[in-house]
């Protein structure tokens, strides 16, 4: 079964443009396809964790009713102490990471807890005494989708995509102003500052440059801030929130890159709004593409409802 999204349909969530009655008529059945990997969009995989995915006019949704291997549901998300799992096999581990938790321990903060521990702590609790290698990081205080690999091999595999910049790397920010236009892509060349652990903007002919694009559109407006979806094509350290700033748009609770004036009034937001929200890559064992979507944790759930309320 094959549909393509039409205007009339663009912004709704995947689960429930499956429910509909000329599809497969109810959200149990459309869960169930998710949960057992039936369902492809655009011909990547979407499981259960991403039901609420907004499609978009164009997009081609598929359910492949009697897949080989899709009689067992796929590995389901799962809460392990602080750690929300979206996903896991014997190749992979992707983490829905809080804000304030780190990805990876830092050498001179050995007392604060990291994602990659805490999993390391959860292997060994089932008896594995694996170690999990990590594929990509995002800033402490961001929040959103992180991958670990269970082996050195998938890791280089892993790696070796976002080299490359294949992997889809899709992410919410809160941003003072309203970007104009409204849609478009941001290209600096960028240079890591080892002393004082911040980006710069930097001359192309720099010999430190290097160059950092991401393509962003506006979400939703709220008067004095805006919600902007930014798509990474490179993957530099704070590359979206130097980006943003470099334009006038200070993410909001941003506390490293605010040089300059400001002349609006803050919003109360204990740290960066922003939020790895989706990743889309192929798995390392056999290419098959993988999406992922994390949820909104509360905090920045609660903001968005804050502006919402203050825009009417």
């Amino acid at each position: 079964m094959r549909w393509t999204v039409r205007a009339s349909e663009a912004g709704l969530r995947l689960d429930k443009f499956l429910a509909h009655p000329d599809r497969l008529a109810s959200r149990g059945k459309a869960a169930a396809a998710l949960e057992r990997g039936k369902v492809f969009v655009n011909d990547a995989e979407v499981l259960l964790a991403a039901a609420s995915t907004r499609l978009a006019t164009g997009d081609v949704v598929q359910v492949w009713m009697d897949r080989p291997g899709s009689s067992k549901p796929r590995p389901r998300e799962r809460h392990v102490g602080d750690l929300h799992l979206l996903y896991e096999d014997d190749q992979i581990v992707v983490v829905n990471k809080p804000p304030g938790l780190l990805t990876v321990p830092l050498p001179d903060e050995r007392e604060i807890n990291s994602v990659q521990e805490l999993l390391g702590e959860y292997l060994r609790s089932r008896g594995r005494k694996r170690r999990v290698f990590v594929v990509h990081r995002i800033d402490r205080d961001t929040s959103g989708l992180v991958m670990f690999a269970k082996d050195p091999l998938s890791q280089k595999r892993l790696k070796d995509q976002f080299r490359r910049r294949e992997p889809e790397r899709v992410y919410w920010a809160v941003v003072y102003g309203r970007p104009d236009p409204a849609s478009g892509t941001w290209r600096d060349h960028l240079a890591w500052d080892k002393d004082a652990l911040i980006q710069k903007q930097t001359h192309p002919k720099d010999p430190r440059a290097a160059e950092a694009i991401s393509d962003y559109r506006v979400l939703e407006a709220f008067g004095a801030t805006s919600l902007v979806e930014v798509r990474l094509r490179t993957g530099k350290r704070n590359q979206i929130r130097l980006q943003a700033r470099l334009r006038g748009h200070t993410l909001v609770g941003e506390k490293r890159y605010v040089f300059g004036p400001e002349t609006i009034r803050p919003v109360a937001f204990p740290r960066q709004a922003l939020h790895a929200q989706r990743l889309a890559l192929r798995h390392p064992a056999d290419d098959r593409p993988l999406a992922f979507e994390a949820p909104l944790p509360a905090d920045f759930a609660g903001l968005l409802r804050k502006l919402r309320q203050a825009r009417s």
